[in-house]
């Protein structure tokens, strides 16, 4: 079993930036592709961004292409979401995935493992 720990999250302006990251525990010893999805209210979960075990192949959303950075640090099993840039509408829960098996880097599904989440406020 693998437990995952979401940080960082808080409130910035609108152009700013946030650094989240995503602490595993437990069962860390698997190569564990992560990603990132966000949820708001009213919406279905987004995928955001993807990393596999290596770090050599990432995955973005378009709409964060650019502005989003995910890296991961396998010797301390933790994953992060550089976040710059920020849009109001991007206001909402954060949340960090590992899969065991990734097949669909973008689908909800393919992730074995969830974290609760952190808060993301952008202010106009």
């Amino acid at each position: 079993q693998v437990q995952l720990v979401e940080s960082g999250g808080g409130l910035v302006q609108a152009g700013g930036s946030l650094r989240l990251s995503c602490a595993a525990s437990g069962r860390t010893n698997s190569r564990y592709s992560m990603g990132w999805f966000r949820q708001g209210p009213g919406k279905e979960r987004e995928f955001v961004a993807a990393i596999r075990w290596s770090g050599g192949s990432t995955y973005y959303a378009d709409s964060v292409k650019g502005r989003f950075t995910i890296s991961r640090d396998n010797d301390k099993n933790t994953v992060s979401l550089q976040m710059d840039s920020l849009k109001p509408e991007e206001t909402t829960v954060y949340y960090c995935a590992a899969a065991l098996h990734l097949k669909m880097a973008t689908m909800q599904s393919a992730y074995d493992y969830w974290g609760q989440g952190t808060q993301v406020t952008v202010s106009s």
